[in-house]
């Protein structure tokens, strides 16, 4: 037996969903937040759990050096494979690691980026201190902490739009589900968050959605075009900055500064 979790869902997690009218808009609008806050490149970027690179490597793309470390050798068979076909100049700027992220500090040397991210990766965790913990200590001073996870005051939308009524009744005060991959999830709520960070010394200075009308059209059974792809991801852009629309998300994205001290 392998001990890689990720090796039955490497294919439909790297090459299926981002394939797709919502991997693209995740992708995009996370971007797009992340330029929001991250310093200038060449800037160095540590993407804990990063999986196949599909948030990381644009970011080397766009001169960035990137250490994406993951503790999945089926996801990072998907990295090596996606950066064999960027330009060298961009290979040179990506680092893949094995390792978890709750070792993440002593796998890269106790080396401090000038931002980590951690996207998609809390709600696998029944207790996230620890890796909260790296992903804090990884930063350095004034560095950008970025988390995406899922968002705890949602959990009952999609049931709902599934016409699981019951499930959505008892939805209202869940902490977790059965996320699209089959794999349980667990949920966090910004506030909860935030503290967690604070008490890390992170203060967090924004927070977006990233999925709205994407994850409630597919819930609902729309298909959708990928011809539209780019006009969806303007719109979910836009409405990651709004309220009252960011908090119907189903996940959200959090962005914290370390303390300079």
């Amino acid at each position: 037996m392998s001990d890689d979790a990720w090796a039955g869902l490497a294919d439909k997690f790297a090459d299926e969903a981002y394939a797709t009218v919502k991997g693209h808009v995740r992708t995009h609008v996370l971007h797009q937040q992340l330029l929001e806050h991250l310093p200038a490149p060449p800037a160095t970027v540590l993407d804990v759990g990063g999986g196949a690179g599909h948030q990381s490597f644009p970011l080397a793309e766009a001169g960035y050096d990137v250490t994406l470390l993951d503790p999945s050798p089926a996801m990072l068979d998907k990295a090596r494979q996606r950066l064999e076909r960027l330009p060298a100049d961009v290979q040179r700027r990506v680092t893949l690691l094995r390792a978890d992220g709750e070792a993440a500090g002593e796998a890269v040397g106790g080396r401090r980026f000038a931002a980590v991210l951690c996207h998609g990766v809390l709600g696998y965790l029944d207790d996230p201190g620890p890796l909260l913990d790296q992903l804090a200590g990884c930063a350095e001073p004034g560095g950008v902490v970025s988390i995406m996870t899922a968002n705890g005051h949602a959990m009952a939308v999609r049931p709902a739009m599934e016409q699981r009524w019951a499930d959505a009744l008892a939805s209202f005060d869940a902490t977790g589900e059965i996320g699209v991959l089959g794999v349980p999830g667990r949920a966090d709520t910004v506030e909860e968050l935030s503290e967690s960070l604070r008490n890390r010394g992170v203060e967090p200075v924004n927070w977006y959605g990233v999925w709205l009308f994407v994850d409630w059209l597919e819930f609902g059974g729309t298909k959708l075009n990928l011809g539209d792809a780019d006009q969806v991801a303007a719109v979910e852009l836009e409405a990651s900055r709004r309220d009252p629309y960011r908090g119907l998300s189903r996940v959200f994205h959090l962005v914290g500064l370390r303390e300079s001290s």
